[in-house]
């Protein structure tokens, strides 16, 4: 059940995020919108496309493995956005958790196995 539970769960998550990221990425000043900024969110889309190819291909562990490996960048990116004010700390906090939760979800789903 904890396997389905997160399959259901993790993409809906995941992409609240990153429609709220999108609205801070438009806010990012122009020296770090098209590295930093840009970077975290294509970031979010490769955890978007590894999340989609665990939930429908075969071996989902080695997909999971690169979603907790992105999720620890992205907590490093969002960090290095806070400093550099790209981000308030509220918007911080709220990424921060966002990103846990979707970490925990997947950490849950790769110990369910294939």
């Amino acid at each position: 059940m904890e396997k389905m539970n997160n399959e259901i769960t993790i993409l809906p998550k995941l992409y609240d995020l990153m429609l709220w990221y999108s609205d801070k990425f438009a806010k990012y000043p122009k020296k770090y919108k098209y590295n930093l900024g840009d970077r975290i969110f294509t970031l979010m889309l490769d955890i978007l496309e590894n999340i989609i190819e665990a939930k429908y291909g075969r071996s989902k562990k080695q997909f999971l493995k690169n979603v907790n490996l992105s999720l620890e960048k992205l907590r490093f990116l969002i960090r290095l956005s806070k400093d550099t004010q790209c981000l308030t700390i509220k918007a911080y906090e709220y990424a921060s958790k966002e990103i846990d939760e979707i970490g925990k979800m997947t950490g849950g789903w790769l110990k369910v196995g294939d």
